[in-house]
């Protein structure tokens, strides 16, 4: 299956000025937007980073670093979310993402066509000893040269032989993937992603892109004008945008996103 068209590879996208974490918004769901608390944090030497010139200056590229973490997809770890389902499967995040910056599951007392429930999912995207490995991961993206920015990965396999390894498969098949960036929201920007198999994009802290399920290869496109309303947003303001992904079944695993966003955090985000 597919992830989200973002890993690594290619060149820089725009080299844009960051902005600075003191002006991160994040609507957590209560109609109100101001300053998050304990949100984004412009790098804090965990991961380090080479997004462009030093942020000091005011220019540099984004830097996009998220974080792979590997699931068992055999034997008597293997993970129940993983290898098991087929099928779209949207629903299965709430609208709006939890205060520590990670999807709530939206089915709180039971489950949906492709997931057990809340307690394995909530090890998705957290570091669970015995049950997942994280590794930080950088994606870049292409410059098209005409205010676009893609990444097209068809081959998106970040993490083989490494954490619990292809267990038998020619490939790592069993991880998710989460990134987390900002951009100062300018007008009549616009993104697609496509994926295969689960992909979720918050904006702002609200759910944007939904593309749950284990299923081949699907699209879909956010225009910032058209849901600026629902996502809370105003031109001129920085905001914090996320993407999830899961690779959770055997053959393929491909990402792709077009966009015209500039992101522009100087260092990793991690949460």
């Amino acid at each position: 299956m597919k992830l989200l068209a973002l890993s690594l590879a290619a060149v820089s996208l725009l080299a844009l000025a960051c902005g600075s974490g003191d002006s991160t918004v994040f609507d957590a769901g209560d109609g109100s937007i101001g300053p998050s608390d304990g949100g984004p944090s412009f790098g804090d030497g965990a991961l380090g980073g080479d997004g462009g010139a030093d942020a000091s200056d005011g220019n540099c590229g984004p830097n996009l670093t998220g974080t792979v973490r590997d699931f068992s997809i055999a034997g008597s770890t293997w993970h129940p979310d993983f290898e098991h389902f087929l099928g779209d499967d949207p629903g299965i995040v709430a609208q709006t993402l939890g205060t520590d910056f990670k999807p709530v599951y939206a089915n709180a007392g039971g489950t949906t066509p492709t997931t057990t429930g809340k307690a394995d999912f909530d090890q998705w995207y957290r570091d669970v000893p015995g049950v997942n490995d994280s590794f930080p991961f950088q994606i870049v993206l292409t410059q098209n040269g005409n205010g676009t920015s893609t990444y097209d990965n068809p081959n998106f396999f970040p993490i083989d032989n490494q954490g619990w390894g292809n267990q038998g498969q020619p490939h790592n098949f069993g991880f998710t993937f989460e990134l987390h960036t900002t951009f100062v929201y300018k007008g009549a920007e616009t993104c697609t992603f496509t994926a295969a198999d689960d992909l979720w994009t918050f904006v702002n802290g609200h759910l944007a892109i939904d593309l749950g399920g284990v299923h081949g290869a699907e699209s879909q496109s956010l225009d910032l004008d058209a849901q600026a309303a629902t996502l809370g947003i105003v031109k001129g303001t920085q905001y914090p945008l996320d993407i999830f992904t899961a690779e959770r079944h055997t053959t393929q695993s491909d990402i792709r996103i077009d966009t015209d966003i500039a992101f522009d955090n100087c260092t990793p985000i991690v949460h």
